[in-house]
């Protein structure tokens, strides 16, 4: 996620808490797959997460058979068969023309009215799309929002440091480090 440089009600995080408790006083402690399904709030923080810091830099792909491509400022380009073509997330993802503010962290985005995901083929590739989209998409989400859920019911975090810079010495993109602070809430 972007910086969770605030703690409290005014957090970037403070509506999927604000679930957390929704969930708590619904289903009480209890953590399975139906009440991580009722858990939409934290979906959005988590697809707004992956839309901003995604973690594969590129995807590419063998072009099987030609095809045209259209730029949002009309220019027509065709891709020939054989080719390899590729798809950068950082890149298709912080682009004004398909999201609205893209530097801002804003998982409402993902919601009607707005759908910035949905108004243009494949502009949201958090997994992947088409039928090489990533087949444990659907696990991932039910880990993280496991690890998520349990972390927000219990702890506030603060950053102590600056939002840190993408690593991109690996293949998979994750954060340079930095220091978090995480207090327990009071139960």
């Amino acid at each position: 996620m972007r910086a969770v440089q605030k703690r409290g009600p005014k957090a970037p995080y403070a509506a999927a808490v604000q679930e957390q408790q929704s969930i708590i006083a619904k289903f009480g402690g209890d953590l399975n797959m139906d009440i991580l399904g009722e858990m939409e709030t934290l979906h959005l923080n988590i697809q707004e997460a992956l839309r901003m810091h995604p973690p594969l830099l590129m995807v590419m792909r063998y072009v099987k058979q030609p095809f045209s491509v259209t730029t949002s400022k009309g220019n027509t380009y065709t891709i020939p068969k054989g080719d390899i073509c590729m798809v950068s997330p950082n890149f298709s993802h912080m682009l004004p023309t398909v999201f609205k503010h893209p530097e801002s962290f804003e998982p409402e985005r993902f919601m009607p009215p707005r759908d910035e995901d949905k108004k243009k083929p494949y502009s949201y590739l958090g997994f992947g799309g088409g039928r090489h989209a990533c087949i444990g998409q659907n696990f991932a989400y039910l880990q993280i929002k496991s690890i998520w859920s349990v972390l927000l019911r219990n702890f506030d975090f603060e950053m102590l440091d600056p939002v840190p810079e993408p690593d991109y010495d690996s293949m998979v993109i994750g954060p340079k480090a930095a220091r978090v602070r995480y207090t327990r809430r009071k139960v």
